[in-house]
């Protein structure tokens, strides 16, 4: 099938298919004339990294996980998740764990300043009245 076709079907827009395809989450056989062609399978993948996208997973996270995954597959394996997955997925982790603390401080700052300034708008209006 053409990516015209994959984009209805997993309804993941085109230009989202081409980007998973630089990314090397999809990799589809290119005919002469340089079309892409999508393989049955090709539809499943595309669900799941769409699906895996927009659950937060950055793309560089997604592609060792397809490969183990794969890897999986092949070999009955799923014991063994290998120590760089598990570094990828600790730093990413660590990193998001950083940003929702500094999310927070920044979420109590403008808290603190939201009640001082409803505080003041208060006394304003009871000064007026």
């Amino acid at each position: 099938m053409r990516i015209g076709e994959l984009s209805k079907r997993t309804r993941i827009p085109i230009r989202m298919l081409r980007y998973y395809e630089e990314r090397g989450l999809l990799k589809p056989e290119r005919a002469p004339s340089g079309y892409r062609h999508y393989q049955e399978a090709d539809v499943e993948q595309a669900t799941l990294v769409s699906s895996l996208v927009r659950s937060g997973l950055p793309t560089r996270l997604i592609l060792p996980l397809l490969q183990k995954n794969q890897l999986n597959q092949v070999d009955g394996d799923e014991a063994d998740d290998g120590d760089d997955l598990v570094a990828l997925f600790d730093a990413e982790f660590a990193r998001l764990d950083s940003q929702v603390k500094c999310l927070s401080f920044s979420r109590n700052a403008v808290q603190k300043h939201l009640r001082r300034l409803r505080t003041n708008r208060v006394n304003q209006e009871s000064t007026v009245a």
